[in-house]
């Protein structure tokens, strides 16, 4: 249907005339039938995730914890066997400054503001240190 906006509204990119929309089985048949399975961290957060209906051994005993990165169990009993990592997770900040000293960060943006000055992106007196 042809709309005076769009002549494709409504018709998703790569789409067959006549296919079955994505979310539809292929078969016509239900989907696969899936689990919830949630894992717990040291610090009590708790991660539920969804997965196929696999065998018990096919599905992860430990899952990376979504709030602080920690290891995150099924079984509340391996908490103790464990062991947390050494550093944790780091932000892109703490691996900058593992690479470059100080020194050389302000050299860096020296230069960026440099050449925003000579483009005439960034007038002096904005920052106050012409």
């Amino acid at each position: 249907m042809l709309h005076s906006a769009s002549g494709f509204r409504g018709i998703r990119v790569g789409a067959v005339a006549g296919a079955p929309a994505r979310h539809e089985p292929l078969d016509g048949g239900a989907a696969q039938p899936r689990i919830c399975v949630t894992y717990r961290c040291a610090k009590g957060h708790e991660t539920a995730l969804v997965f196929a209906q696999l065998p018990e051994e096919q599905i992860p005993g430990v899952w990376d914890c979504r709030r602080c990165g920690g290891a995150a169990t099924r079984d509340e009993s391996r908490f103790a066997l464990e062991d947390e990592p050494a550093e944790g997770f780091k932000s892109h900040l703490e691996y900058v400054k593992e690479r470059r000293s100080s020194q050389d960060a302000e050299d860096v943006l020296a230069g960026a503001l440099e050449r925003l000055r000579a483009r005439g992106a960034l007038p002096d007196e904005l920052l106050g240190d012409a």
